[in-house]
């Protein structure tokens, strides 16, 4: 199927799920397939063409917990604190984190994208590999347009997301809140919103108030990793969560030779562990909030920068 039939194929899955027929008809004929979406899409770690799928984790997280986006995070942390701490209050999401999660996706709203969002999205579609997660949305999308949300303001990442968030479109219809009282949940131009909406979904996701993210550890010589392994085969990500261990208590891993490295977690707060870089290097032990930060981006490397990148504008 060429691009031009299959466009016919997604204005019948619009039409099918409610869109009108004048949002239709001023989008899908005029969408065009993009060559680099497709080059970026199959180049990702584990992708077609790129069986290299666990690289090591120290590269990447001198370029994401970089001095740079410390210090700069430092800065947009101090000035939004009393925001910060709102979102805190109401949604149990440590105060940093959303501003760790605002300067990975963007570089503290320096990077949003410039892909025109429907044509990446309709192109990931067209691909096929997942087709139906980018299906739909593209036709939240084109919800979104038909919301008010000018087509021009509906750009973003090679991948379809958007705004400071980098949210994809379902998730701002979802997700999206108004974090600056003016009645509007502009992610795009509200860096209040921006916040108040990274909170607001790693809340859905489950986060849960008073818990760290997770903490660095050392594990002893002779740990018998084969006994920690986790017999459960995630549904969601599963090459991701097959490098977790089976969840145990803080008291458990201490009891097994794990030592945190720094801080802390309570005796009793399960966790699971995860060794970036295999035995011998810094290993992690993971709250559910870990799980949370999952949600926003399904990579172990994203959730631990992210995590790492809070604790240390939050330690400025």
């Amino acid at each position: 199927m060429g691009f031009a039939s299959y466009k016919l194929q997604l204005t019948d899955r619009a039409r099918r799920d409610g869109i009108s027929e004048a949002s239709i008809s001023s989008t899908i004929p005029w969408l065009s397939l993009n060559a680099r979406v497709i080059q970026l899409d199959r180049s990702q770690p584990g992708n077609i063409g790129n069986p290299n799928s666990t690289p090591p984790f120290a590269p990447y997280r001198r370029d994401h917990v970089s001095a740079s986006l410390i210090s700069r995070g430092r800065s947009v942390y101090a000035a939004n604190y009393p925001r910060l701490a709102g979102i805190q209050a109401r949604t149990g999401v440590d105060a940093a984190i959303p501003i760790a999660i605002f300067g990975h996706e963007t570089s503290y709203g320096i990077v949003t994208g410039g892909f025109d969002l429907l044509d990446a999205l309709a192109t990931l579609a067209y691909e096929g590999r997942r087709r139906e997660l980018f299906e739909s949305e593209f036709v939240a999308a084109l919800r979104l347009l038909e919301r008010g949300t000018p087509r021009a303001r509906l750009r973003g990442s090679w991948a379809g997301a958007t705004g400071y968030p980098q949210f994809m479109p379902s998730a701002v219809l979802r997700l999206a809140v108004d974090g600056d009282g003016d009645g509007r949940a502009d992610i795009w131009s509200s860096k209040a919103d921006a916040f108040a909406s990274i909170g607001n979904f790693l809340k859905d996701a489950g986060w849960k108030a008073g818990v760290h993210w997770g903490v660095a550890v050392r594990t002893p010589p002779g740990l018998d990793r084969l006994s920690l392994r986790n017999p459960v085969v995630a549904t969601r990500c599963p090459r991701v969560f097959a490098r977790h261990s089976k969840w145990l208590t803080m008291r458990e891993w201490r009891a097994l030779g794990v030592v945190p490295r720094g801080r802390s977690l309570p005796d009793d707060e399960p966790a699971s562990l995860l060794e970036p870089d295999g035995p011998g290097a810094t290993a992690y032990l993971l709250t559910v909030n870990y799980r949370s930060i999952l949600s926003y981006n399904c990579s172990n490397f994203y959730a631990l920068s992210v995590g790492l990148l809070a604790d240390a504008i939050a330690a400025g």
